[in-house]
């Protein structure tokens, strides 16, 4: 199977159950720099960077990959750092959207 990072998201239809067990537990460790919120439905990770201007790069650089997934993080910006947070509203948890996109953006760091 291709890694996350070559994947693209698809549409989730309402109703489409979260993730959950095995398929939840088979995508972390694809995507380990991300912990995944105590109730289960949404996937973290704070990145840090020495400005303001490096913070709003990357910013910029989440932003044009969320939108060419069509699919969108909730964003805390602050002067040397960024808290991303996916969550697939649809489903009311996790999908598969969530971890293709922390991949995504863990590539712009590699």
């Amino acid at each position: 199977m291709d890694p996350l990072r070559s994947q693209r998201c698809t549409p989730q239809p309402a109703g489409t159950p979260a993730l959950a067990g095995g398929e939840l537990h088979s995508l972390l460790p694809q995507t380990p720099a991300w912990q995944v919120t105590t109730d289960g439905k949404a996937l973290t990770r704070e990145f840090r960077f020495k400005n303001y201007y490096e913070t709003i790069a990357f910013v910029n650089a989440l932003a044009w990959i969320a939108h060419r997934q069509d699919h969108h993080p909730d964003l805390e910006v602050h002067y040397n750092r960024c808290l991303v947070r996916f969550s697939t509203h649809s489903v009311g948890g996790l999908s598969r959207n969530d971890f293709i996109c922390a991949a995504r953006i863990d590539a712009l760091l590699e």
